[in-house]
């Protein structure tokens, strides 16, 4: 089983398994109340618990965004109450047989990440994805994170760049939006002994088909960062095959 410790990007549990593969994802943010995609999915309750809301045929989606009555309400709860949310989810959610279940966690490292650690010490987590962009003060929290990971002896999987430079449709002349002052991820991965699964580049496109609720893979398959993004999936995907036991992945 996969768990992001950062922003993940929108495409990851699209593009992680083939297309027949099942892999659901658990937004473990118990605040962040906006899912990428199903945005009108409501959540049905059945003898054997909630249902998740399906994007497709093997991509289920669980979040506290379905549980609301309006997608503008604001989700103010203390931790508590949060990490109930979160074990819930595990608990009473019917996942039915998957490949891969994704919980993907807000930037830092607080409640949820102890919680989501806490809560699936018994089963075999493969690791760790953890997300950055170029700049320092990205990285400062990666850091922590990465540390947080040691500590909770949580394996880390690899670090992917996000906003990784801009590639010009027109002229393929690279710029840096976000200047790796400090030599960005690939410099901190060298320093604290890290995999870099990836560098993903920016394409305004990418946020769009996250509005409509497309897979940005299938709509802008010659994007550099559609390239990026299955070299880092296929990545991810031999490092689970390696380490996982005879079970279903939680990354």
């Amino acid at each position: 089983m996969p768990t992001s410790l950062h922003r993940p990007t929108a495409t990851g549990p699209d593009s992680l398994a083939p297309r027949a593969a099942r892999r659901p994802c658990l937004e473990g943010d118990g605040t962040r109340s906006r899912t990428p995609g199903p945005q009108q999915g409501r959540v049905h309750q059945s003898g054997s618990g909630w249902s998740p809301v399906y994007v497709e045929e093997n991509l289920g989606v669980m979040s506290v965004g379905f549980l609301l009555s309006s997608p503008d309400d604001a989700v103010i709860w203390r931790g508590p109450k949060k990490n109930g949310l979160i074990k819930q989810f595990l608990r009473d959610v019917d996942w039915g047989e998957v490949d891969y279940l994704i919980v993907d966690t807000p930037p830092g490292t607080s409640d949820e990440h102890l919680s989501v650690v806490q809560y699936l010490s018994a089963t075999h987590v493969d690791g760790a994805v953890i997300i950055t962009t170029p700049q320092e003060v990205a990285l400062q929290d990666v850091r922590k994170e990465i540390n947080f990971c040691h500590k909770v002896k949580l394996p880390i999987i690899g670090v992917v760049e996000n906003m990784s430079g801009f590639i010009c449709p027109k002229c393929k002349k690279e710029s840096q939006i976000f200047p790796p002052t400090t030599g960005g991820a690939e410099k901190m991965c060298q320093n604290l002994n890290v995999s870099l699964l990836g560098k993903v580049p920016l394409d305004p496109r990418i946020g769009e088909c996250c509005d409509k609720g497309q897979s940005f893979l299938s709509e802008a398959p010659e994007s550099p960062a559609t390239s990026s993004y299955r070299d880092i999936i296929q990545r991810i995907q031999e490092y689970c095959d390696q380490h996982h036991l005879p079970e279903e992945k939680i990354i």
